[in-house]
């Protein structure tokens, strides 16, 4: 009998670094096919959340936020490039050129987590983790904004959800409420940087770690049930 685990996959939706997190995982989990399976549910953590409408340019708010020059900068999207590639992600980090605010998103993949299909017990992936992956290729791959009401439509019917149910939903403040609580709730856990994939709801994996790493580590865990 295989072991089941719940995790919650604390993240944004403008970090390269949650999507390589997911990919690895997703990687790890087809490994232990028949071992482990798990309910991959997503967690709201904004890495900026007082961007403006409209966002900020790319180069100028790295440059602002971690002193990183354009050299470091260009370092930085080679190696997030090559980490893409192992995890079959396709990073096209030339056509992103500004930050943008990522709270509706966080409403709509609330909304999702509520009330759209589970992940299921043989591994496919529910509608919070298809919208999830929509959004990550919208913003990391096409350059496209996750704030833009549009895009964010697109990426509900991507996932086979209703965007009807989904319009209305942007044009209120539903689930803000919510997806605030829960915001909070991980900062006073002290989790300042994601990914941070919490299994089980107690032992933490922080980063993008390799396929390998979550393997070991989920491995480790079954063991001790």
């Amino acid at each position: 009998m295989s072991t089941h685990f719940d995790i919650d996959f604390v993240s944004d939706v403008s970090c390269p670094w949650c999507a390589v997190g997911l990919g690895a995982l997703e990687q790890a989990l087809e490994n232990l096919r028949g071992e482990i399976t798990a309910s991959i549910h997503f967690q709201p953590f904004e890495l900026n959340p007082d961007m403006p409408p409209g966002g900020e340019d790319m180069t100028e708010h790295l440059t602002r936020k971690y002193g990183s020059s354009q050299g470091r900068q260009t370092g930085f999207r080679e190696q997030i490039r090559e980490r893409g590639r192992q995890v079959g992600f396709d990073f096209r980090l030339e056509e992103r050129s500004r930050i943008y605010n990522t709270f509706d998103a966080h409403r709509l993949l609330h909304w999702a987590g509520e009330e759209g299909r589970p992940d299921s017990g043989d591994g496919a992936p529910g509608q919070q983790r298809l919208l999830k992956k929509a959004l990550f290729t919208a913003y990391f791959t096409r350059g496209e904004s996750p704030e833009s009401h549009e895009v964010l439509l697109r990426a509900v019917a991507e996932a086979g959800l209703d965007q009807a149910r989904a319009r209305t939903i942007l044009a209120s403040d539903v689930y803000a409420t919510e997806v605030r609580a829960r915001e909070a709730s991980y900062r006073e856990q002290d989790i300042h940087s994601v990914p941070a994939i919490i299994i089980g709801g107690r032992h933490l994996i922080p980063g993008a770690q390799s396929t390998e790493v979550f393997e070991r580590v989920l491995r480790k865990l079954a063991s001790r049930l």
